[in-house]
């Protein structure tokens, strides 16, 4: 097996996709946690976003990777950081 397809076969393989997803959902609840400690919870448990940070984040949406602040990419950064030990390890064999 030639190295592109040995690293295609890795990358494809039914354990690297699970363990990717389970970072992907702790990086989602670490995510949804954030958001929902600054959100006012209402007596009905739905959550209002202040108005600062809806702005913010919107403005956040709408901004390329490569436009964002210093601070506002290493935190893109270091959410890609969570997944590269195993990425590594995989192609490591």
């Amino acid at each position: 097996m030639t190295s592109p397809d040995w690293i295609r076969e890795a990358l494809e393989s039914d354990r690297m996709i699970h363990r990717l997803a389970s970072i992907e959902h702790e990086r989602w609840a670490h995510w949804q946690r954030y958001v929902h400690e600054r959100c006012e919870r209402r007596e009905d448990s739905s959550l209002v976003i202040p108005a600062e940070l809806a702005k913010r984040w919107e403005k956040q949406i709408k901004t390329q990777y490569e436009d964002l602040t210093d601070e506002e990419q290493e935190s893109d950064r270091e959410q890609v950081r969570r997944y590269l030990p195993f990425i590594i390890e995989k192609l490591s064999g």
